[in-house]
């Protein structure tokens, strides 16, 4: 079985079989979107929230630009959106900043920002690991829509 791996920043697609998995989900988010009929599988690693570049080179960088885009490209291999779900881990408060700023906790941000991009593209979230203050690792399983999360101390949680 193949494994893809997704860097920062990025996003791959796989059909039928194959592990998507994605390291470093500190306050970044990874979001599964997996339409179960063909068997399409996305995994899209998200730094920010929203996408303020007037350029738009790394779409995949945001919540709003990279979960977007990947569900164009996941409905081009013919996906439906009405059959495509989700599952979201990541979204950690990795730093102590003091004060009552939302720049410390840029993992709650990134989070509601996926939540409220999911819902408004109809998008049902099944199941999320997200908060707390641990880096995490997120592995995709195409084939059966099963995420897997590995964090700190070799904990591994099903997704």
């Amino acid at each position: 079985m193949e494994k893809l791996t997704i860097g920062i920043a990025d996003m791959k697609l796989a059909k039928n079989q194959g592990t998507l998995v994605t390291y470093a989900l500190g306050s970044c988010v990874g979001i599964c979107l997996w339409d179960h009929l063909i068997k399409i599988g996305a995994l899209v690693h998200i730094m920010l929230p929203i996408n303020m570049e007037t350029n738009r080179t790394s779409p995949f960088k945001y919540a709003d630009t990279g979960i977007r885009l990947t569900l164009t490209k996941m409905e081009q291999m013919g996906a439906r959106r009405a059959r495509i779900v989700a599952k979201i881990a990541g979204g950690a408060k990795m730093f102590n900043v003091p004060g009552n700023g939302s720049l410390g906790n840029i993992g709650q941000r990134n989070v509601e920002s996926v939540h409220q991009v999911l819902r408004m593209e109809g998008i049902r979230i099944l199941k999320e690991d997200i908060g707390g203050s641990t880096a995490r690792t997120l592995f995709f399983d195409v084939a059966t829509g099963e995420g897997t999360v590995k964090v700190y101390g070799n904990v591994q949680r099903k997704l």
